[in-house]
């Protein structure tokens, strides 16, 4: 396999599926931060809620490429 189609398959789309499970998981993350207060929680947990819209809008999702690349994953 050549290294193009590896690169295209592993910033293909993520399918619709995925795409709806990242966005839920985000509005549930932001909705526990909310009830929390926004003054309460530390300032790194907002990185998971950033990186899962990244991954709902675009269909890339960097830390399952990053798994695929460590694995070396041919599927």
């Amino acid at each position: 396999m050549d290294d193009y189609t590896f690169l295209q398959r592993l910033f293909g789309k993520s399918s619709r599926a995925v795409r709806l499970f990242l966005f839920n998981s985000t509005l549930l993350i932001m909705i526990g931060i909310w009830l929390s207060g926004f003054d309460n929680v530390h300032w790194s947990i907002y990185f998971v809620p950033a990186f899962y819209t990244f991954a709902a809008v675009l269909g890339i999702c960097p830390g399952m490429n990053l798994w695929r690349i460590i694995l070396n994953e041919s599927e």
